[in-house]
């Protein structure tokens, strides 16, 4: 099963966000953990993540994830999905970094 995390400042303006993505993931059958967390927990919580989304207000953290976290996929939440809580958008980009990052040799 695929573990997405999602960071944002606090960890609370990610929580909507994570709730339309589980629906979207619900829709198309896709067994996966979704979770938003603080930046605080990116230590912990990074760790066992196959892709980390990161919200637009914390996007200059970015380059420190990729530095603790050199192999897996790391990009900055899409902002128009994030600003509509388009879970489904949110979902594909994920699902896509995932993918991305499994072909690479």
């Amino acid at each position: 099963m695929k573990n997405i995390v999602i960071f944002c400042g606090a960890g609370m303006s990610s929580s909507l966000l994570v709730t339309k993505v589980r629906e979207a993931a619900k829709k198309v059958n896709l067994e996966c953990n979704i979770n938003a967390y603080s930046l605080a927990f990116a230590d912990t919580k990074g760790k066992d993540a196959d892709c980390i989304l990161v919200g637009p207000q914390v996007r200059f953290e970015i380059n420190k994830l990729k530095d603790k976290f050199p192999n897996t996929p790391i990009e900055m939440v899409d902002m128009e999905a994030y600003g509509l809580m388009n879970g489904m958008a949110v979902l594909k980009q994920a699902v896509r970094m995932i993918k991305q990052a499994n072909n690479k040799v």
